[in-house]
């Protein structure tokens, strides 16, 4: 496996610096979830190890919205072991698994990761489709791993929405599995 991490963004003079990456599952027609969030199309657990393992190895939080966490709480269990950062606008009421670290933030994404670097965080996973655009939009995003599922489910959340311009991408490297999964990895070029 490549190295995961990126060129870092600075975040301010006082805060240090800090990579944001995405990893993230779509369908061929690029939906990540059905429009009512579920994602029981995907192969159960996940399928095949392609890379998840050792790319949440590096990273010390994942920033998700509140649809993302949504989604998540109806899983048969907690699936991460590092903090969670929840972005909401709306009320906190949703009850976090006991064991599980999250905490809620309604700040733009500059903040959010200037706010993480000031604890000492270097590298963050960013998930949910809103919550990647944002960090596109607010040039926060330096790597960014799709893995493509052999399904098309014609309808539902996509991964990518409008932009405030366009967004290069330099390939790094694609790996294809048994199963049909197909994994790329890009590094975010801003000019």
């Amino acid at each position: 496996m490549s190295n995961i991490s990126s060129a870092k963004v600075p975040t301010s003079a006082t805060s240090g610096l800090i990579s944001c990456s995405v990893f993230v599952g779509t369908s061929v027609d690029g939906f990540i979830a059905r429009r009512d969030g579920s994602l029981d199309w995907l192969p159960p657990g996940g399928g095949e190890e392609h890379g998840y393992t050792a790319f949440i190895a590096t990273v010390d939080a994942i920033v998700m919205g509140r649809g993302t966490f949504d989604s998540v709480l109806t899983f048969d269990r907690w699936p991460f072991q590092k903090p969670v950062i929840v972005l909401t606008t709306h009320g906190r009421d949703a009850i976090p698994p006991p064991g599980a670290c999250v905490e809620f933030m309604s700040v733009a994404p500059h903040a959010v990761v200037g706010r993480l670097a000031e604890r000492g965080m270097t590298h963050l996973y960013i998930d949910g489709g809103v919550t990647i655009q944002r960090f596109l939009n607010a040039r926060l995003i330096d790597r960014m791993t799709i893995t493509r599922v052999p399904v098309i489910i014609g309808d539902g959340i996509p991964l990518f929405g409008p932009t405030l311009c366009d967004v290069r991408l330099r390939h790094l490297l694609t790996r294809t599995y048994a199963s049909g999964l197909v994994t790329t990895e890009y590094a975010v070029v801003y000019e």
